[in-house]
């Protein structure tokens, strides 16, 4: 690594920390609803961000919502099951993937019916709207030779390799429906902030200057 490397990088460390003590404050001081919502292809870097944002913050002030696996139940009352995941007053929720994942990988997976689909995407911003909850809508983009090489080292790495799953190697063979249904998203589900991840660090640091751009 060049010592010009190393500078850029050592500034991009200054600049993201400037940037988490400013989250910390504005967390704490915060008394609204805000949904941060983590959107991405396999890979992204979601889970990643939500550790490294949230690992200074007082726990009192944020909680983390993973996705899982949902029921038949779940399926069909989809925005219905979310209605018990959102902040409390003065709190922030991170959803590590969330109820788009219905116009995301359900859609593209054939997990939901066409009519659940349409039904989603007719009802989700005045669902939204209804709530009293300000959502900050990210999707984390990254290229299709970047999600290659990072499911690649998953595969071989002796520390990752559990982390593989069916899922991430139809991924690679879904990029362009991705693409596709995230632009439907980006049309028809309100404002969303696409960052480049192909550089983690990178990505990182316009993540949490965006997030509190956001939060006052």
């Amino acid at each position: 690594m060049t010592k010009t490397s190393t500078d850029q990088r050592s500034l991009k460390m200054n600049a993201l920390e400037t940037q988490q003590a400013t989250l910390n404050q504005k967390a704490e001081n915060n008394r609204e609803r805000i949904a941060v919502i983590l959107e991405g292809r396999d890979s992204a870097g979601k889970s990643g961000t939500i550790r490294e944002l949230t690992q200074y913050l007082n726990p009192s002030w944020f909680s983390v919502c993973l996705s899982a696996k949902p029921s038949e139940s779940t399926m069909a009352n989809w925005l219905g099951h979310w209605e018990n995941k959102m902040p409390s007053e003065g709190q922030i929720v991170f959803y590590d993937r969330s109820w788009y994942s219905r116009a995301m990988c359900q859609k593209i997976n054939g997990w939901c019916s066409d009519k659940q689909y349409r039904n989603f995407m007719a009802k989700v911003i005045d669902w939204e709207q209804s709530q009293n909850i300000t959502f900050i809508k990210m999707w984390l983009s990254i290229s299709e030779r970047e999600q290659i090489a990072r499911l690649t080292e998953r595969e071989i790495s002796p520390l990752k390799y559990w982390k593989m799953s069916p899922n991430d190697k139809k991924a690679i063979a879904q990029y362009d429906e991705y693409t596709i249904a995230k632009e439907s998203v980006f049309t028809n589900c309100g404002k969303w902030h696409s960052i480049n991840y192909d550089d983690k660090k990178a990505g990182r640091l316009e993540f949490i200057t965006r997030l509190n751009h956001y939060i006052k």
